[in-house]
């Protein structure tokens, strides 16, 4: 195909395809599928090479958002049952975040439901870093807490954040169709905060919520104009009791072709998928592997992920590695410029005394991490974003620890939602509940 050869060609280079040839690739055929990922495939490991980066998510508040993003399962009027907690002691979020460091994620999202931080949020998310540096060495700290004010973005660097995630999630035109409490120019401001503080931008979008091939374009043609070192791409889980919960809008091929032309267009930038892989790709996650160089392990903010050694398994099995602790994930490029410009993220997180990640293995023993593991909660990366609306890390993200303080009682499984796409796995939506009320960690 000539589109592709094109596409390859300009993705070698970091050269901006056009608007049409993004356009042109959400719309190849199923029969075209394959060479659409391979093409993109040949992009990601010219920047990436086989590896894959593990991530993983800290719910450090749950619930009780006064946003009323429409996807997310925290948000305001929101009748999904999740757990609702305030937020966690930095020494609970430390030993959340070895049992992901001990299943080998190179970064720990940290992340709180809400609009943005006060000044002594802040401060209590510095405490939360430096206890997390402190028992892991070298370990990526990524901070998802809303609408940054002026200075704050600089206090979370001082205080050691390596990375600020706050995702954009759909295009400006139909951004108000999705929330109202704010707008799209807030979140756009607060990327370009925590670029100026010299962290590591991290900011992706939610697919699935009913937007146009136009839509996706134009937000990826966003976040390629914002620089992000990191786009999250989040596929919408929806959740009973909130108002996107019929919008069962994609299939594996549909997220696939996503994936292929977010990484077209952002060639050299880690590209993550983030919640919803399981619900919505489903047994092609691997190929996914040759599109996207990230993932995040273990469970998202208020829904449960797929099992660690599932995870670890699946990227084996594909032919992928894991990044390993010394590696620097970005292209030397980019890594030059974040450490020119102050930040320095990257890569010499250590993978955890215990190395692997079994269904059944305790976090705190240098084993487990997913969702058998006795960790935290793995998950999405996204802010006032990812949350019950299929996941990512960001205030008003998804899954959130739910063993830690929760201030109401678990509830049943979400219900299931009519299926309007063929063969939608709508079984596979359930709120996180393991270790409720025990005295068990989040994800035991």
């Amino acid at each position: 195909m000539d589109l592709l050869n094109t596409l390859v060609d300009k993705g070698l280079r970091r050269e901006l395809p056009s608007r049409e040839e993004a356009l042109a690739v959400l719309a190849t055929s199923d029969d075209e599928l394959l060479d659409v990922v391979a093409a993109a495939g040949k992009v990601r490991r010219q920047w990436f090479g086989r590896r894959v980066k593990l991530n993983y998510l800290v719910n450090l508040k749950s619930g009780l958002c006064p946003e009323d993003c429409s996807y997310c399962s925290q948000r305001l009027g929101s009748t999904a049952g999740i757990l609702k907690y305030t937020w966690l002691k930095p020494d609970e979020a430390s030993q959340a975040a070895a049992a992901g460091v001990a299943g080998g994620a190179k970064r720990v999202c940290l992340v709180a439901s809400g609009r943005g931080p006060t000044d002594r949020d802040v401060d209590r998310v510095g405490k939360t870093i430096e206890a997390i540096k402190e028992q892991n060495e070298g370990v990526e700290v990524c901070a998802c807490l809303g609408l940054l004010s002026d200075g704050q973005a600089e206090r979370l660097r001082e205080a050691g954040a390596d990375a600020y995630n706050h995702n954009l999630n759909t295009s400006e035109g139909t951004y108000g169709e999705i929330t109202t409490t704010h707008t799209y120019a807030d979140r756009v401001d607060t990327v370009q905060k925590a670029h100026a503080a010299g962290l590591s931008a991290c900011s992706g979008l939610i697919a699935g919520m009913g937007e146009s091939d136009e839509d996706l374009v134009d937000v990826v043609y966003a976040l390629r104009e914002l620089d992000p070192d990191s786009v999250p791409v989040n596929f919408l889980i929806p959740f009973e009791g909130t108002p996107l919960a019929k919008e069962w809008n994609l299939t594996p091929q549909r997220c696939l072709r996503i994936l292929a032309m977010v990484r077209f267009v952002c060639p050299d930038v880690e590209v993550r998928i983030a919640g919803g892989r399981e619900v919505h790709l489903r047994s092609m996650q691997p190929l996914a592997l040759h599109l996207a160089n990230s993932i995040f392990l273990g469970d998202y903010l208020t829904s449960e992920g797929q099992a660690g050694k599932a995870d670890l398994d699946m990227i084996a099995d594909a032919g992928f590695e894991v990044e390993g602790a010394g590696t620097t994930t970005l292209p030397e490029h980019r890594a030059d410029a974040l450490a020119a410009a102050g930040g320095g993220c990257g890569s010499q997180a250590k993978a955890g005394a215990g190395g692997g990640c079994g269904s059944q293995a305790k976090a705190g023993a240098g084993g487990g991490c997913g969702s058998h593991a006795e960790a935290g909660a793995g998950g999405g990366c996204g802010s006032h974003a990812e949350a019950g609306a299929g996941g990512g890390c960001g205030p008003c993200g998804g899954p959130g620890p739910e063993a830690a303080n929760p201030t109401t009682e678990p509830v049943a499984d979400v219900p299931e939602p009519v299926a309007e796409v063929p063969n939608a796995r709508t079984d596979l939506v359930a709120v996180r509940r393991r270790g409720a009320g025990t005295d068990l960690a989040p994800n035991a």
